[in-house]
């Protein structure tokens, strides 16, 4: 732990390391990246790296001693005509100014960054020989973007069943009421994965392009899965948006620790905000035969 008697780097300090490793410029045009409140010239000595700023995590920074808040998922992604302290995000900023906690998000700039979000994913599941699922634009000549680009694509140390696979995942992920789902055949076989952190759908197409056998990441929708499955495509996993997204706070604390003389704590404060699971009786098990039923 860094000594908290020791020269404190400024929150500028921290930004210009968070901006050389996650640029602002890499997150999509629809984002909203960067410093959201904080005193460039304050002094940082504790940072707590979060998936959500909420709350619950705005406490945990204070009782933590936090001087900066990194959040992945923006606090003011859409307009707002007021932050008033009678309003849900108004309460949060008027908390943290009279505080005296910075907050900085890195969203999509850390999604694509070579290693990022979906990298600290691909670890978890122990996938190995990376490259993006789309990979990004480069700059001229640099076509490949330096590894850069959304989710990743590796390969298991040795093949599963998709079942064995979506019980290895729920294991190796933080734990969360949601879990791990998994659509296709349970003995289907295994070896190649592709991975997105947080809300991967989009590059549904992207993974069956791929030809990998299955696709792992949160908010997966019925009909899109459905079609997937129908056409052929690899088996799915659906995990927790947050449990998708939490491993790459690790990375980020140890890309500050490493650089800075600041103290980052990770939250492990589960946000996912699905907090019951109730399963149901076993497929076939305790329903009406369709046929008995009077119309």
């Amino acid at each position: 732990m860094t000594s908290r008697t020791a020269a404190a780097p400024t929150l500028a300090d921290v930004l210009a390391v968070l901006a050389q490793r996650y640029p602002p410029e890499w997150a999509a045009s629809w984002d909203r990246v960067g410093l959201v409140l904080g005193e460039p010239a304050a002094p940082v000595r504790r940072v707590l790296c979060v998936v959500d700023c909420v709350p619950e995590t705005v406490a945990e920074a204070l009782a933590a001693g936090a001087d900066l808040i990194v959040a992945h998922h923006p606090l003011l992604l859409r307009p707002v005509s007021s932050v008033a302290p009678t309003t849900y995000k108004g309460r949060i900023v008027h908390q943290l100014i009279r505080h005296g906690v910075a907050l900085y998000v890195a969203h999509t700039n850390a999604d694509v960054a070579n290693p990022g979000v979906s990298d600290a994913l691909a670890a978890r599941l122990g996938l190995h020989d990376l490259r993006p699922l789309r990979p990004g634009v480069g700059d001229g000549a640099d076509t490949d973007a330096g590894g850069r680009g959304a989710g990743r694509i590796g390969t298991l140390p040795h093949p599963r069943t998709l079942a064995d696979l979506a019980h290895h995942a729920a294991q190796a992920l933080p734990p969360t009421t949601w879990g791990v789902r998994a659509a296709g055949e349970p003995d289907r076989l295994v070896r190649s994965v592709a991975v997105c952190g947080g809300a991967g759908d989009s590059y549904l197409a992207d993974a069956v392009v791929a030809g990998v056998d299955a696709y792992l990441t949160a908010d997966l929708r019925h009909h899109p899965v459905s079609e997937q499955l129908a056409a052929g495509g690899p088996a799915l996993l659906d995990a927790a948006h947050w449990a998708t997204e939490r491993p790459w706070l690790d990375e980020l604390a140890a890309v500050l620790r490493a650089t800075l003389a600041v103290d980052p704590v990770v939250s492990d404060l589960d946000t996912d905000p699905w907090t019951v699971h109730a399963p149901g009786p076993s497929r076939g098990a305790g329903r009406p035969d369709p046929r008995e039923v009077s119309p």
